[in-house]
């Protein structure tokens, strides 16, 4: 521990460093429940690529683990510290470098929370389009790691579709290029897309080159209530079907609505059993509303109301952004999951959460990207309760294999960490999960970087 300390002061002023247990500890975990965390050695808040290289050459000298971390909001585990590492946080490396209006890119570093970006570049009458429901915490780092979503990418599509290029500290200390600043490219095997999603398993994020959109026309939203899931279900198919593309199609079933009720106050109607947001950024959103709302009164929906503008419609989408919030105060521990399955299995997914739920005697409330078949089924429990807490373990492993079952992945933009490792092969196979650790240990042959997730 002395040497370690030693050899990090040599390259690090003494304000990126943190030792006292009692904060230390409090880096320890991310948001995900039943995952395992470690104690960390000491904690280095960096603020320079260069003072990353550092920590990072340290690490190996030494062969001390290290955990990158960025606002630790993440859901899987995969931020947790184990016994003895280095936690590596880079929220202090928190700066816009660069936004180019002609060539539609932003360059950012990893500690940029996902909301600032977003402003800063709507202020160029430009677009960063995944929003994760965290984005007023969730940094760009984090966003990459994880490979994140949100309520747009039915239309716009998530994380990865919008990293062009990224810098990479490597276990060693050296710096890796990949990608590009241009729109086209294909030299050389995709790296940047390899780093996007890997949980900083291979490599620690240090710098990104992100692609950027005009800034589309103000949305508009429907909502729309249906007296089961499986008849909003059938709506998103209908919509899907023909070729409508709105810019965010989310459900929450009963429990979720009477969840987020309790909490704002909104009065959302609670007798729905399923309520379908519906959004659009076109030219025309009145149009596409009115088509939509057409398509839902034809799959059952018992009401359907259109905002009247824009601040109706954004009191819509603060009651979906709420919902696992909402569903985290109905009991003193939840367990989120977050399926994704082909949208015309949707139905199937959201009717058999329900039966889990109630073979387990618990309350899961789902809320679900409907138009990309992505879930979140939230298993509320007391974590006091042994025997609710295994009941509430059982059922996510249940969620998980209907999942699978249903043709479906164990996580659409959540990751794996640790929550759901033991899942992954089971996803993968044998084949996939060698040729994962193969490239796991070309990039860390020394197992050093964040050890012990994914697999």
């Amino acid at each position: 521990m002395d040497d370690l300390l030693e050899r990090l002061r040599a390259g690090l002023p003494a304000e990126a460093l943190i030792t006292d247990p009692d904060v230390t500890a409090s880096y320890a975990h991310d948001m995900a429940s039943f995952c395992d965390a470690g104690a960390p050695a000491v904690v280095v808040l960096p603020r320079t690529v260069e003072q990353v290289q550092h920590v990072m050459r340290t690490a190996t000298a030494l062969r001390v683990p290290v955990v990158p971390q960025g606002a630790r909001t993440g859901l899987s585990g995969a931020a947790n510290a184990s016994d003895g590492c280095i936690v590596l946080s880079l929220v202090k490396m928190d700066r816009i470098l660069e936004i180019n209006p002609v060539d539609r890119i932003a360059v950012v570093e990893p500690g940029v929370i996902n909301a600032v970006l977003s402003r800063a570049v709507n202020e160029h009458g430009l677009y960063y389009p995944p929003d994760p429901s965290s984005w007023e915490m969730c940094t760009i780092g984090g966003n990459i790691g994880t490979a994140s979503g949100g309520l747009c990418c039915v239309k716009y599509g998530v994380t990865a579709e919008y990293v062009l290029g990224l810098e990479v500290v490597l276990a060693d200390g050296r710096l890796l290029t990949t990608g590009r600043r241009t729109a086209k490219g294909v030299a050389g095997y995709d790296l940047t897309r390899l780093f996007v999603g890997s949980e900083g398993s291979l490599g620690i994020v240090v710098r990104a080159v992100l692609a950027l959109k005009p800034q589309p026309p103000q949305q508009l939203v429907l909502a729309a209530e249906f007296p089961s899931a499986t008849a909003a279900c059938d709506a998103v198919c209908r919509i899907m079907e023909r070729g409508h593309t709105p810019s965010l199609l989310e459900l929450m079933d009963r429990t979720t609505v009477r969840a987020v009720n309790t909490m704002s106050h909104m009065g959302l109607p609670d007798s729905t059993e399923a309520l379908l947001l519906a959004a659009f950024d076109t030219p025309d959103p009145t149009a596409d509303l009115a088509a939509v709302a057409e398509l839902c009164t034809t799959a059952g929906a018992t009401e359907v109301v259109p905002a009247a503008d824009a601040a109706e419609s954004e009191l819509l989408l603060q009651a979906r952004r709420m919902s696992l919030t909402a569903l985290e105060a109905v009991k003193s521990a939840t367990m989120i999951d977050d399926v994704c399955v082909p949208r015309s299995r949707l139905g199937a997914m959201i009717e058999g959460t329900a039966a889990i739920a109630q073979k387990y005697d618990l309350t899961i409330g789902v809320c679900a990207h409907a138009g990309d078949g992505n879930t979140h089924p939230v298993v509320c429990f007391d974590h006091t309760d042994a025997d609710e807490s295994r009941r509430a373990r059982e059922s996510f492993d249940e969620i998980m294999a209907l999942g699978l079952e249903l043709g479906g992945t164990i996580t659409g933009e959540h990751g794996v960490g640790v929550l759901k490792k033991e899942w992954l092969a089971r996803e993968l196979g044998e084949v996939s999960v060698e040729m994962h650790r193969g490239i796991k240990a070309a990039f860390d042959p020394l197992g050093l970087l964040n050890p012990g997730k994914v697999f």
